[in-house]
């Protein structure tokens, strides 16, 4: 593969290699940096295009990372020397909403919440909604299979995707499940590819299931003394019959950060889509330990409550450097995970703030690591390390919807054990026999 300084056209694909284009696309949403940078960015507008990059990045070995909005967290869209950046921004399109199926066609450069807002004018919702949806891709979403705020009552990504449409490393092209919203005909490959982070073949078109919107909202806003208390109650919602659509935990390090007016312990913010019932049984369970709480049905002030939430990263990354840890435990075990995780940032003196999604225990400590560009401190890779063994004593997972990316890589070894480990790199091995896709990621 020969390309020239600046940007260019080769077998119909447009390239660039002017260095400002190479430095925008060799870092993530992570904060890791790789050893050196990309080579080339190819910009496919087709999925013609990227079989043609990847056939070409096969016979010559050049290992290509695929990328959207780069808002990945553990580094699985970083591009290190030698590399070529695939990035699918351009192919953007929607090509069919049809409601009476509750399906939408789309590409996978598709912005998540430009989906959400086609999917609204015939009164349908796509509902996973990451808190990056208004910057991050169908592609990227795929590829991590990103959760979001409304994954408590609608699942992850992976709950919404039907078939996919899938260029495999050296330029074949296969499709995958269904256009149905039922379908159980071989092997779920498609389930296989969500959630691979670019290492097994590259998305070119996704068929989604779209859900119908549900009658207006109740959201409710409660404090408490601490986390602890707030995750507590978060679990209690469970035994009084109240699936919520999101539950979102805030701690006080997090709220000071964010600003939230008021401060206090912890924030928990929960909304309901069951109708007036439902929504009076979660004000009555949230109720009973809080120290304040307020209910609405009005959309506006609840879209207030979950910028506040959307902020809390944006808010971290002007502190400094944060690594965005991802574990997920048991909804029973959500309080010690948070008051476990206080006592790593005491012992190691390191400033964590926790957000969660309480609703299904996914637990995110924001380590502030030091400011960019220098070595992320000795402290804050051991109050990391502890977080991530945390989660495996309690019974869950390193990683809950953000991937493995290259951070993670060690502990997913340990957590999978070593046959596991051993039958999945074997299937990477089957996919991409030269690892030339996202080498280094995920596994």
């Amino acid at each position: 593969m020969t390309v020239t300084s600046g940007w260019l056209r080769s077998a119909g694909v447009e390239w660039s290699t002017d260095p400002e284009v190479l430095a925008g696309r060799r870092l993530d949403r992570s904060g890791f940096e790789p050893a050196g940078g990309p080579v080339a960015v190819a910009f496919p507008r087709s999925a013609d295009e990227v079989q043609t990059v990847l056939r070409d990045a096969e016979s010559s070995r050049t290992p290509v990372v695929p990328r959207g909005a780069g808002t990945a967290m553990t580094g699985a869209t970083t591009a290190g020397a030698g590399t070529v950046v695939l990035d699918l921004s351009r192919m953007n399109r929607i090509h069919a909403i049809r409601p009476d199926d509750g399906v939408a066609e789309v590409e996978p450069g598709v912005i998540t919440a430009d989906l959400d807002r086609a999917a609204a004018a015939h009164g349908l919702r796509y509902a996973p909604d990451p808190a990056s949806l208004e910057i991050s891709t169908i592609g990227g979403n795929i590829a991590t299979n990103a959760g979001g705020l409304r994954c408590a009552k609608y699942g992850v990504t992976r709950d919404s995707v039907l078939g996919l449409d899938v260029v495999l490393a050296g330029g074949r092209r296969i499709t995958t499940g269904r256009g149905t919203l039922k379908g159980v005909a071989g092997y779920d490959l498609t389930g296989l590819f969500v959630g691979s982070e670019g290492t097994l073949g590259v998305v070119v078109g996704a068929t989604l299931r779209l859900r119908t919107l549900p009658d207006p909202t109740a959201t409710i806003a409660a404090s408490y003394l601490d986390i602890a208390d707030a995750a507590a109650a978060s679990v209690a919602l469970t035994a009084a019959r109240v699936q919520p659509v999101l539950a979102e935990l805030l701690d006080a390090a997090t709220l000071a950060a964010i600003g939230f007016p008021g401060g206090g312990g912890a924030l928990l913010i929960v909304q309901t889509d069951g109708g007036p019932e439902e929504a009076e049984r979660a004000t009555e369970v949230l109720g009973r330990t809080a120290t304040t709480l307020r209910a609405t049905t009005d959309p506006a002030e609840a879209a207030a409550l979950l910028a506040a939430r959307r902020e809390a990263l944006p808010a971290l990354e002007r502190l400094g450097r944060p690594l965005i840890e991802d574990i997920a435990v048991p909804r029973s075990r959500m309080a010690d995970a948070v008051r476990l995780i206080q006592d790593i940032a005491r012992r190691h003196d390191v400033r964590i703030c926790t957000v969660a999604h309480a609703g299904d225990g996914n637990v995110h400590p924001l380590i502030v690591a030091g400011a960019y560009g220098e070595p992320i401190p000795a402290a804050a890779i051991r109050a990391a390390d502890e977080i991530f063994e945390l989660a495996l004593h309690l019974g869950g997972t390193v990683t809950g919807e953000h991937g493995i990316g290259t951070l993670k890589r060690d502990w997913l070894a340990r957590e999978l054990g070593e046959q596991n480990h051993d039958l999945q790199l074997r299937i990477k091995a089957l996919f991409d026999p030269h690892n030339i896709l996202n080498p280094g990621k995920a596994l």
